[in-house]
Parts: structure tokens; C-alpha cells; sequence
């Protein structure tokens, strides 16, 4: 039987949100964000979670999250780097799964259906990623804020996570760009890993609408009154 480690990273700050504590920690319905998706991994077939704080976090985690909603799969919590991406690396010398689901902390409504769905792809695909189709018009525009274009909407996908890969194969795809000056210059997700470096294609999946990222103050106006009307998070 294949084994998954799921990565949370949870290293973001509050700064876009206008706020003093890191969006992982502030308060959704009386919960903490970060707590959201760890209980979802704990919920799922997920054999191992690891997460991936700030310098410094990591006994706040263990004990104001980690342990008071009994994520018991939560044995490794560890400090990241300055980028995602080292922060992502940290945590794949950790994982111990075959495959592992990557996600962002400051995503809390994770349902298990994703889960599944993306444990179910990466065995077939070796490389996965959530997304949804883009719902606005998109303008291409150039420095001066003047259109150039407007791309087709049909082939144009909102990024999400988790992003699940072979274990190896992404650790492969990151020690290749490592080696390469500037390799890592930009990489905003993981799948751009498996994309720069032609190791396998990357087959994305159907991702959740309700799957946002808390970046700004809306989203967690957003996200208080979504935590309020569903109970399924927690």
C-alpha cells in the first residue's frame, strides 16, 4: 500500500491582512485558521502530517494547536526558510510517505473530498495539482497598466493546494534547480518544480471554490461567515 505525508506550510504573515498576528493564527468561529486543514489531514487517510512554521512558532503550534485539537498525526514541526520553497524542501527531508500532498496553512476549508481525490491522482499521474477554472476576464497589461491582451479564459486555471507528488520525483525536480544558478528564481508553487525541469507532466485536478487563500481583509470577512454556516471543517 502506497504511504502520504501531507507538508502544511505555515509560514505566512498578516501584513496584506492589515494585521499584527500571522493569518495562520488568527481566529475563524473560535478556531484558528492553521487548526482547519490540519484537522482535515487528521480526519483523511494521510498517514503523516508535517508542519512547516516560522522560526520560532514551532512550540506555539505544538501546543496551541497541535495538541488542544488532537492532530495526533503531527509528530514533526519544524522551522521553514525564507522562501516557500526552502520551506518545502525542509519538509520533504522530513516526509516519509511515498507520495506527499503539499498545502497552505492559510487555506482552511480543505474538504475530504480533495484529499482523496488528489491521493487518488498522484498514484496514476506522479505529479497533481488542485485548480479551478477562472471565472473573471483576464487582461495581459504592460508595465504603464495599458492592455495588450485578453486571454482565452477557457485555458486559464486558478492555482490551488494541495499539490501532490512522488516524494522522489519532486525531490529530484528541486536538488536539479539547486544545481542551476538561479533555478528557484520565481518558483511560486511546486508544480512550477515539476514544469522547469520536464521530470513528468502535471495533471491538475478539480479544485473547491471554498478552497481560499486568506490573503486579504475580505477573505477573512469571507471566511467568518462560511465558518459560521458549516460545520464539516471541524
Amino acid at each position: 500500500m502506497p504511504t502520504y505525508s501531507a507538508i502544511v506550510l505555515a509560514g505566512g504573515s498578516g501584513k496584506r491582512m492589515g494585521s499584527e498576528i500571522p493569518k495562520q493564527y488568527m481566529m475563524l468561529n473560535g478556531n484558528p485558521v492553521l487548526s482547519y486543514c490540519l484537522k482535515a489531514f487528521e480526519k483523511s487517510p494521510v498517514d503523516e502530517i508535517i508542519l512547516v512554521t516560522r522560526a520560532g512558532d514551532e512550540d506555539y503550534c505544538t501546543q496551541q494547536i497541535i495538541a488542544p485539537y488532537h492532530i495526533d498525526k503531527c509528530r514533526t514541526v519544524i522551522c521553514g526558510g525564507a522562501q516557500r520553497y526552502d520551506s518545502v524542501l525542509a519538509g520533504l527531508k522530513k516526509a516519509k510517505g511515498d507520495y506527499v500532498l503539499i498545502h497552505d496553512g492559510a487555506r482552511p476549508f480543505l474538504s475530504q473530498d480533495l484529499i482523496l481525490r488528489m491521493m487518488d491522482a498522484v498514484v496514476r499521474e506522479k505529479a497533481a495539482a488542485a485548480a479551478v477554472p477562472v471565472t473573471d476576464t483576464i487582461k495581459e497589461v504592460n508595465a504603464k497598466e495599458y492592455i495588450l491582451g485578453t486571454p482565452d479564459r477557457s485555458a486559464l486555471r486558478a492555482m490551488q493546494t494541495p499539490q501532490a507528488f512522488d516524494r522522489e520525483l519532486l525531490l529530484q525536480g528541486y536538488h536539479i534547480l539547486l544545481e542551476e544558478r538561479d533555478g528557484l528564481l520565481n518558483v511560486t508553487d511546486d508544480a512550477m518544480i515539476i514544469e522547469k525541469t520536464g521530470l513528468s507532466k502535471v495533471k491538475l485536478v478539480m479544485g473547491d471554490y471554498n478552497n481560499r487563500k486568506l490573503t486579504t481583509k475580505e477573505d477573512k470577512i469571507w471566511a467568518n461567515f462560511f465558518a459560521k454556516s458549516v460545520d464539516e471543517y471541524l
